[in-house]
């Protein structure tokens, strides 16, 4: 056997060297691309569950409030509503943990949904808010109607339907009066 035969034998050609470089250089751009749509899927993951835990903590607190609505027991504690807006005094949970009696509204500004009086500058309860119309029930019943509006110190309506549209869909939530209302 010729010596120079071996000697060529005994390393890689450079195509070899190149084809083993195109491969490596492929798998880890496929390797970068995988783990960049597992990062861009968790972050929307991420925005998807913070989004549901927003709008699940604004139905808690909208339930809690209209549960604890109480009217007629002290001056002022009246309940007021409108299509677009409603005002009731309602037992809340304070920062120290005791129940404590608050003055809230639940309305919209700029395209949000909003409850003030709990806090000094208005909650942040929904964005993108088209519309918001509410509506109140005098009393159960398959024949009872609902009415656009509720004006009394003395007394409340039995629940409350708020309708909150969102471009290409609309949400209703029907709030049940608590027995002090």
């Amino acid at each position: 056997m010729d010596r120079s035969a071996v000697r060529a034998r005994r390393g890689f050609t450079l195509v070899e060297v190149t084809a083993a470089l195109a491969v490596g250089a492929l798998v880890l751009l496929l390797a970068y691309r995988v783990y960049g749509g597992v990062l861009d899927g968790a972050a929307r993951l991420l925005a998807a569950q913070q989004k549901i835990d927003r709008s699940a903590n604004a139905r808690r607190l909208l339930t809690a409030l209209v549960e604890g609505i109480e009217v007629g027991t002290v001056p002022g504690s009246g309940f007021q509503g409108s299509r677009e807006r409603v005002t009731f005094t309602t037992w809340t949970v304070g920062a120290r943990g005791w129940a404590e009696r608050r003055r809230v509204s639940v309305f919209t500004s700029d395209g949000v949904l909003r409850v003030q009086g709990l806090a000094p500058e208005p909650l942040h309860l929904a964005d993108s808010v088209e519309a918001l119309s509410i509506d109140y029930l005098l009393d159960f019943g398959a024949a009872e109607r609902w009415g656009q509006a509720w004006m009394s110190e003395v007394s409340a309506p039995v629940a409350l339907r708020l309708r909150v549209a969102h471009p290409g869909r609309t949400d209703t939530l029907l709030l049940l009066v608590g027995p002090r209302g």
